[in-house]
Parts: C-alpha cells; sequence; structure tokens
C-alpha cells in the first residue's frame, strides 16, 4: 500500500512520462516538490521500485519506468461512476477525470514502456546481413540467432488467386492452411525480433470471401506475445474498383461493400519503447507530426509490371514505416520480400536488411534493384 506522499510522487512521475514522453530527471523531480536534496527524490524512486510500481535503470539519465501491472492499493482502487451530467465544447479535448488511474485499472500495455537493451552476436548475424535469400522462410528464419531483428515490415501473399512467380498453388489456399503456414512463419519473426522491435504488416482483407485477414493476423500475433501498437490506414485514392459488383443492387438484402484502402498493423515486443542512439533518428519533425496521423494516403505502385509482381506496395509506405518505427543502421527484415522494396528502401535509408522470397525471380529483381536508384 503507498502512503499519500508516495501516491503523489507516482501520480507526478506518470503524468509526466505520459505529457512528455519520458520520465523526469531526479533533479525535475526535487525542483517539483521543493525537496532539500536529491537523496530525498533518489529515496522515494527507490521506495517505489521496491513496492512494485516503478522500474530503475541505474546509470542512466532518466531511466525511470512505470510497471503497467503494479499493485492497486485500496487508495488507487477506482471505482466505477454514472456521472450526473456532461459538458462538452466543440474543437475542445474531452478530459477525462482520474485519467491515469483509469488506465491503470483498465489493465492495457501502455505502461510497457521500459528501455531494454540486446546486443546480438554479429559473427553469427553475418551470413544474414545485408543479403537478399531465395528460400523458404520459416527454415531460413530457423537458422537465426534469438533478438537479432530491429524491425519487420511485410506484406504476405493475400491468398486472392493473384499470379505470383514460382507459386503452384496460385495463390489459392484453404484458410486454414493459409492462416497455419502464417502463424508457423510468424513463430520464428516474433522469436528473432528483438524487445522493442517493432512488426509492421500490410494486409488486404478478401472482402470478397468475408474473411477479415488483418484481425486473424492480429490474433495470431496477439496470441504469440507481441503487443498492439497500432494500425495504419493506408489509403490508396483507388477509385477504379468494380462499381458493377454492388452485390444486391439497390436494396439491404446484400449489398456489397467497397474500399480503397488496405490496413497495416503495427505491433511490439515485450515494450513499446524502442533503445536507439538520438544521432540515428532520421525523422524531420515535419515528417513526424503527419505521419503520426494513422491514416496515410499513399498512391499504389505504378512499376508493379516493370518488376512482373502482381501486389506490391510503394516505396514511400516503407520509407515512412522506416523512418517512424526505426533508427539508421538498424536490421530490417522482409520474410516475403517479393521484388524487394522493401530491401530497397531499407539501404537508401541506412539500414541492414535480409529479404527472403521463394521465387528466383523476385530475388534477382530484389537484388538489381538494390543498384538502383529510389524515389
Amino acid at each position: 500500500m503507498l502512503t499519500k506522499k508516495q501516491k503523489i510522487h507516482l501520480d507526478y512521475i506518470t503524468k509526466f512520462i505520459e505529457k512528455n514522453g519520458y520520465a523526469p530527471s531526479v533533479e525535475e523531480i526535487k525542483k517539483h516538490f521543493h525537496l532539500a536534496s536529491k537523496s530525498t527524490a533518489h529515496q522515494q524512486i527507490a521506495t517505489l521500485t521496491q513496492k512494485g510500481y516503478l522500474i530503475k535503470e541505474n546509470y542512466k539519465a532518466r531511466g525511470i519506468s512505470i510497471i503497467q501491472d503494479a499493485p492497486l492499493s485500496p487508495a488507487d482502487t477506482y471505482t466505477p461512476f454514472t456521472p450526473l451530467s456532461y459538458e462538452y465544447s466543440i474543437g475542445k479535448e474531452r478530459k477525462v477525470k482520474d485519467r491515469f488511474l483509469k488506465e491503470r485499472f483498465r489493465g492495457g500495455t501502455k505502461n510497457l514502456n521500459h528501455s531494454v537493451e540486446i546486443k546480438s552476436s554479429i559473427q553469427n548475424l553475418e551470413k544474414f546481413i545485408n543479403k537478399i535469400i531465395c528460400g523458404d522462410s520459416k527454415k531460413v528464419l530457423s537458422e537465426m540467432p534469438d533478438n537479432s531483428v530491429d524491425i519487420i515490415i511485410t506484406s504476405p501473399p493475400y491468398n486472392f488467386g493473384l499470379d505470383y512467380k514460382s507459386d503452384n498453388k496460385n495463390d489459392t489456399k484453404k484458410w486454414i492452411d493459409y492462416f497455419n503456414q502464417l502463424n508457423e512463419i510468424w513463430q520464428e519473426c516474433v522469436r528473432i525480433l528483438k524487445p522493442g522491435g517493432r512488426f509492421c504488416v500490410n494486409v488486404q482483407p478478401l472482402f470478397s470471401d468475408y474473411i477479415p485477414t488483418h484481425h486473424l493476423v492480429s490474433k495470431q500475433l496477439l496470441d504469440l506475445g507481441l503487443l498492439w501498437k497500432g494500425e495504419i490506414i493506408w489509403e490508396k485514392n483507388n477509385y477504379n474498383c468494380k462499381y458493377t459488383a454492388w452485390g444486391s443492387w439497390k436494396s439491404p438484402s446484400m449489398p456489397y461493400l467497397k474500399y480503397s484502402w488496405e490496413f497495416i498493423e503495427v505491433f511490439c515486443k515485450e515494450t513499446h519503447k524502442k533503445t536507439g542512439e538520438a544521432k540515428n533518428i532520421d525523422i524531420t519533425a515535419d515528417e513526424f507530426k503527419k505521419w503520426v496521423y494513422g491514416k496515410w494516403s499513399i498512391a499504389p505502385e505504378r512499376n508493379m509490371k516493370k518488376y512482373e509482381h502482381p501486389a506490391m506496395f510503394p516505396e514511400e509506405l516503407v520509407a515512412r514505416l522506416l523512418k517512424l518505427f526505426s533508427y539508421k543502421n538498424d536490421f530490417v527484415l522482409d520474410p516475403f520480400n517479393g521484388a524487394g522494396t522493401t530491401t530497397a528502401v531499407a539501404k537508401k535509408l541506412s539500414r541492414r536488411y535480409l529479404g527472403i522470397d521463394m521465387a528466383p525471380e523476385y530475388c534477382k529483381t530484389a537484388k538489381d534493384r538494390l543498384t538502383e536508384t529510389l524515389f
């Protein structure tokens, strides 16, 4: 159980992190509470750490993190209530009373934001770094060391019946077999992803089959222990869809909904916070402000005929994901690399990369693109 003073200190640290995205320094805690010395602030931090409310990383500035599943004392427990009335102002943010306490009560993953530094053996990675490998993803990934990849950006075959090279199944499997095969590859991906690493999956549901692929893939990754970070709507502004496919024309019987966008599901491993050096940040302030909004209007890839691939995402999409969710020199993986968009953009943006694909034709294209001038 927390004392009143300890709870005040915890609330201050929690709100500071929520507002600024990083923890207060010991000096800032001292000044805020008008303490006589830093040792008193250190003592409060040590007590909250001992009671299971904080994680303190020694010898690291601002190395304080909130523990999501910290024990709730009677004084901390939130009791739901029904307010008599609400007053909202148009254009103003809606304020939530006792917001931080309610977040802890609900038990989401927001406070899983501690830093985890993992250094993989470069020796064990040499044969995978900056390579295009033609082969089965599951087999290749099984040979890689744990916790070795910083970010995964991929788009698995859609199972739409598209004409992929070297695909004797013609991109058509029973849905149960399709998801089972994906899950085997996801298991290896999760194993080799570093704590704090990001997993970005571009998914397009087959609406005509009424299969919510993006939800089912998300469920697979959640079941494997990843943390859901967000969903990006990729608005392609592709209005050339078949307007004759109405379903039940002018009737509520069975109308067919139309979509001009795809989904990018974003996950992370163990913690929402990714460690990296400030000098390796390459996203600009304007880019950051625009891209944190979860709807991206980007035209579809226009070179699919050139690369003889029926389903490619554009370079701009990969560039945004890399700059928003990774640092320069990070190790990037695409286990369904196809014609090599992920690896080509990773190279241009000074990331290390590994692309894997079954089709020799696509692997050759991916290698050729590494020498092209992008954008």
